[in-house]
């Protein structure tokens, strides 16, 4: 067996293995994003699936792991909702099983929990403006977060409430 040299010219495998090792060694990725990188490349498929399968054996590839990383760090960090995570994952090519998985971490109640918390954020910003439009502002943040328009109106009527606006005066007297 050779030793390649380096700048010369290298077996498809030994550079598939390189990609994935540079690619791997800035963050995580899953298998479906390395394999789209090898084929961009121009890597054999059959060599490409060869790569992939042996640094999943060792654990340098980890799908599950990857889900479960990307939505405790989307959710804490940015805010996000299982809806938005779910799409996210699904985008990187994350098994819908292992998606599935990985939100179960998160709970109904853990999610209205960052829901108030975004909410109370952005309230002081909205100060100042018509009711109606606060709660527009406010749902609409929520809802691009992925959060359904249920537990948005929810939360938010509630912040309003405590701040002393009467839920009836915004508009939307069933919430």
């Amino acid at each position: 067996m050779s030793v390649p040299q380096y700048g010369g010219p290298r077996t498809p495998e030994e550079q598939a293995r390189a990609i994935c090792l540079r690619l791997l060694t800035g963050m995580p990725r899953t298998r479906r994003q390395l394999a789209d990188a090898l084929e961009k490349r121009g890597i054999p498929e059959e060599v490409s699936q060869a790569v992939l399968s042996r640094y999943e054996e060792v654990g340098l590839i980890d799908d599950a792991a990857f889900a479960g990383a990307w939505v405790e760090s989307r959710h804490r960090g940015r805010g996000l909702a299982r809806r938005a995570l779910a799409q996210e994952l699904r985008t990187k090519g994350v098994h819908a099983t292992l998606v599935q998985e990985a939100l179960e971490q998160l709970d109904s109640e853990q999610e209205e929990e960052t829901a108030r918390e975004l909410v109370e954020r952005k309230l002081r910003s909205t100060r100042g403006l018509e009711r109606d439009k606060r709660l527009r502002r406010l749902a609409g943040m929520l809802a691009r977060k992925g959060y359904p328009e249920g537990m948005a109106l929810r939360v938010v009527r509630r912040a309003l409430e405590e701040e002393g606006e009467d839920a009836d005066e915004l508009g939307y007297p069933g919430f």
